[in-house]
């Protein structure tokens, strides 16, 4: 499995709203398990493709701990069908916007219909931190980045911080 660059802010490409996947195939598992061994590295719990620079409507996340086994999950055609009126505030992070955190309030609870590996229709119910994280990574496949969240002062800020932190690795 190979470690994919992933891509930071301001990369327009963030901004690309991805498009449905028509076929779940080999190819797209592979893509997927590249994905996830990617997240893994950075390290981080969720990863649109995007994000790798493919605009495709498909992302993985894996919420476990070091206490509990690997749980990867594979999100592809991810739709939020139903949103909770009752809101949760979470610190949230990204790979594309590295060491770079805000508190953003989304809806406490989601239900999302999405393909799952092989290609099976799928429906979950998400509360806490999954239907955090699950609601973050689908902005991503709607061009939507968390910052795009926080103040325009703020979310200078971080772009900025993120540019120098990209040219020191450089």
């Amino acid at each position: 499995m190979a470690i994919l660059p992933i891509v930071t802010v301001p990369d327009p490409l963030l901004k690309t709203v991805s498009t449905p996947v028509e076929m779940v195939d080999d190819a797209l598992r592979a893509f997927m398990n590249d994905m996830l061994n990617t997240m893994y590295n950075a390290p981080g719990i969720g990863l649109a493709a995007i994000q790798v620079g493919r605009p495709i409507r498909v992302l993985v996340m894996d919420l476990s701990d070091e206490q509990t086994s690997p749980d990867p999950k594979y999100y592809i055609n991810p739709v939020v069908i139903w949103t909770s009126e009752d809101m949760a505030v979470y610190n949230e992070g990204c790979l594309s916007v590295p060491e770079q955190y805000a508190d953003i309030e989304r809806p406490a609870e989601c239900k999302v219909t999405y393909l799952d590996y092989h290609g099976a229709e799928q429906e979950i119910h998400a509360t806490g931190l999954l239907a955090t994280c699950i609601q973050h990574e689908i902005d991503h496949l709607n061009g939507i980045v968390f910052i795009d969240y926080i103040s325009t002062l703020k979310r200078g800020i971080a772009v900025r911080k993120v540019k120098k932190l990209v040219k020191e690795e450089d």
